[in-house]
């Protein structure tokens, strides 16, 4: 039997995760089974896995947000493919921005909550290519969150939130992952998070393999289009697949203790894979041997004629772009993984910034969002909104000429 796909980059035809599901599926059907669920970017890749996590355990309303119409539709299909399996009385899906005022008058109009899981994120590393970019990543991951624990707090929600983090926040070499450390900052320990007296939890992991947007998606989509696959040169990542991500999320959201950021056990040796081994093994699934190229150029230009002989471009590129890390991590030195009762999961505790920070990060960051003029934004100065929180990003952040723009 063939294997699927994501085997590629995980190594694994099943779920990591299917023993700590097994071993906690009467808690995670008490804490969903008959509940009031809202999944915000629910649309996604991760967001939608862990949707039909959530889905298959009973809950009385399920709403997903997202501003992606299309997949909102597609997660419906899904979802009404599968009858048997799913249930809720009150089924919605919204195409809301979540730090809108639409988003602000449909918390108003609803019950409380008892879960509510936050998945909406810029979430490339491309994304600091230019300062308005990453303004919008800052906006989106650090001003949104905080407006929306705020409409939250006003309702009188005291159920458990949880917001996905990302691996690359740990030691953050770009302004993804140093936002999204930031964003915990938000979740853990600002005003607004006092004022949600509920369990707060987070979780940081692999790339999902074959998610939307990711590069080995980006395998698919060029080989569809008979067009030379890229891969970084001397690069590990961790995966995991799309099935994983949606348990790991739904046992961070259900189950885990407060304050805490769920992480998965993966052994470095064992666990991180080259890309250039991902993209070799990717066309060997797909029947075609692949053949190394260093010049982008001549890469494209043999795509039609090395694929007509059973063979496919491989461009292999330095890891030389802004952000961009040799490897990855999940938690830092300061950091300590405790146990959380599962096998394949463990946990770390949130290490606070102070309050005052975490106020004048959001505060500037507000400021920056209104000014006038765009003479005063600067990477520089993005870069010092991290620092209020996070002043090991100005030693940590690799910063380079080149962004993943200026790549193939």
């Amino acid at each position: 039997m063939t294997q699927p796909l994501h085997a590629i980059a995980t190594g694994r035809a099943g779920s990591l995760f299917e023993a700590d599901i097994a071993q906690s599926e009467d808690a995670l059907r008490a804490a969903i089974s008959g509940k009031r669920v809202l999944a915000i970017g629910g649309a996604g890749s991760i967001g939608s896995s862990t949707v039909l996590q959530i889905a298959m355990r009973g809950p009385d309303t399920l709403h997903v947000v997202d501003q992606n119409e299309n997949g909102l539709a597609e997660l419906v299909r899904q979802l009404r493919s599968q009858p048997d399996i799913w249930s809720a009385r009150d089924f919605q899906t919204l195409p809301l921005d979540y730090g809108s005022a639409a988003m602000r008058h449909l918390l108003a109009s609803q019950a409380p909550y008892d879960l509510v899981l936050n998945f909406a994120a810029l979430k490339h590393v491309r994304s600091e290519k230019d300062p308005f970019s990453t303004l919008q990543m800052f906006e989106t991951n650090l001003l949104k969150q905080a407006r929306f624990m705020g409409w939250l707090a006003a309702t009188g929600f005291a159920g458990r939130f949880f917001t996905v983090s990302t691996d690359k926040a740990a030691n953050p070499s770009s302004m993804m992952g140093a936002s999204k450390r930031a964003m915990e900052h938000v979740l853990f320990n600002s005003a607004v998070a006092a004022a949600i007296p509920g369990v707060k939890t987070s979780a940081r992991f692999a790339n999902v393999a074959f998610s939307n947007g990711s590069l080995l998606q980006g395998f698919e989509n060029r080989l569809a289009r008979t067009e030379p696959l890229a891969a970084p040169r001397d690069t590990r990542r961790y995966f995991v697949s799309l099935r994983e991500s949606g348990e790991l999320c739904v046992l961070a959201a259900a189950l885990a203790p407060d304050r805490t950021i769920v992480i998965p056990r993966l052994d470095p040796e064992k666990h991180l894979v080259p890309l250039q081994a991902i993209a070799e093994g990717f066309l060997q699934h797909h029947g075609y041997e692949p053949v190394h190229y260093i010049d982008e150029r001549e890469a494209c230009a043999a795509a039609r004629r090395e694929a007509g002989a059973g063979r496919w471009p491989l461009l292999l590129t330095a890891l030389d772009t802004s952000g961009e890390k040799p490897y990855e991590e999940f938690m830092t030195e300061r950091e300590r993984a405790r146990e959380i009762g599962l096998p394949n999961l463990h946990a770390v505790d949130y290490l606070a910034a102070d309050r005052p920070a975490i106020e004048a990060m959001l505060r500037e960051t507000e400021e920056l969002m209104g000014g006038a003029s765009a003479d005063a934004l600067s990477k520089d100065r993005l870069k010092a909104v991290i620092a209020m929180v996070e002043p090991g990003f100005l030693a940590t952040h690799k910063d380079a000429a080149a962004n993943l723009d200026q790549r193939l």
